[in-house]
């Protein structure tokens, strides 16, 4: 059996985008020696301004693993483009679609022993170097997807990245993984998009009168619509079906509320059905550390729009020996003040409260 490595040491990132930039920054902080390289000489500066790693000389030393961060259409051309150059031993990407750069790479007569398609789940809205961290891969689920032909010292080196980035390694065959981020990743931003766009032609008061349900359905529709746009081409067949059914059961909603208006009784309760189903469907999205969903009860509180106020509310929280499981902040229109929502154990709640109210806080 060949001998497993014993980690990276150097690695060549191409593409210096928000997860490209990250997982550099992530392997700078292990002392792993950076490479990068993009197509614009700007977002490579910017990346090398940051601490990420140093521009990339093509024909200079061969780097233990190359991360490919492009689009997943581009990935199979510059897999075979490295490896043609022995750029590096191992190679890797980190796209969000898996089949059709596989499916590519075959095609184009690229070594598959050395390639192990992965994917980390995780990003933000914004996009580009500037937007990079190091710590937006910890605890996330990172998929990767070797296949037959793979080497075992090739998934070794994938392995380690995955590790010295903070990720939680997950091996899935790659059409489910296409699949499955059809469900919970790509379909709702096309969702979340279509419900957003609503609000291009919405009226002055109805925008005054947005509070946290339309935020937070909309939130995935603020990512850069021409990235989205190569994403969803990636992996279109799957996304249809997603959004297919839930066309059909928004199709059905409304007609169901239509039927309310002409006093059909039996049309309230396909709406409280589809409702129902909701509920269900969301109870299964993992809890904290990815075990089950937990209920946590809510504690609210007026935080004026000050510095350091934050600091405080957690401070009240730590000496009352409350932990804050999630939080979540709503300004109050034209007030310079907002409504701070701790999330917390049920058990704690009472707790929190009356050691809030002690030190000055407003606790409704």
């Amino acid at each position: 059996m060949n001998e497993r490595p014993r980690g990276i040491e150097s690695v060549l990132v191409v593409g210096t985008g928000l997860i490209g930039t990250s997982v550099a920054l992530a392997l700078r902080e292990h002392g792993v020696t950076v490479k990068l390289t993009d197509q614009s000489p700007g977002a490579v500066r910017v990346a090398c301004e940051l601490g990420a790693g140093d521009e990339w000389e093509p024909g200079g030393d061969r780097v233990d693993l190359a991360v490919i961060a492009v689009p997943p259409q581009f990935v199979a051309d510059w897999l075979l483009d490295l490896q043609k150059t022995e750029a590096a031993r191992f190679y890797t990407d980190v796209a969000s679609v898996k089949a059709l750069p596989i499916e590519q790479a075959r095609r184009l007569g690229c070594d598959m022993s050395a390639y192990v398609a992965g994917h980390p789940l995780a990003g933000r809205e914004r996009s580009g170097p500037g937007a990079a961290r190091a710590d937006v891969f910890l605890g996330r689920p990172w998929a990767y997807c070797p296949g037959r032909e793979t080497s075992p010292r090739a998934v070794a080196a994938v392995l380690s990245l995955i590790e010295l980035c903070g990720g939680n390694a997950v091996k899935v065959d790659p059409v489910a993984h296409d699949e499955a981020v059809a469900l919970i990743s790509h379909a709702p931003h096309v969702a979340a998009s279509a419900v957003a766009a609503r609000l291009v032609g919405a009226s002055d008061t109805a925008l005054g009168l947005a509070g946290p349900g339309v935020r937070d359905v909309t939130r995935v529709a603020g990512g850069d619509p021409d990235l989205w746009t190569v994403i969803l081409s990636g992996n279109a067949r799957p996304v249809a079906e997603v959004l297919e059914a839930v066309a059909t059961d928004l199709a059905a909603a409304a007609a169901a509320l239509r039927a309310v208006s002409v006093d059909d009784d039996g049309a309230i309760a396909r709406v409280t059905e589809l409702l129902r189903r909701g509920n269900a469907g969301r109870s299964r999205i993992p809890g904290k550390h990815g075990g089950p969903a937990r209920a946590y009860a809510v504690v609210q509180v007026l935080v004026g729009d000050r510095p350091g106020e934050l600091a405080r509310l957690f401070q009240v929280a730590q000496d009352a020996g409350v932990n804050i499981e999630d939080v979540r902040l709503e300004h109050a229109p034209g007030l310079p003040l907002g409504a701070a929502e701790l999330s917390v154990q049920p058990e704690s709640a009472e707790v929190l409260a009356e050691a809030l109210r002690s030190h000055g806080w407003h606790v409704p």
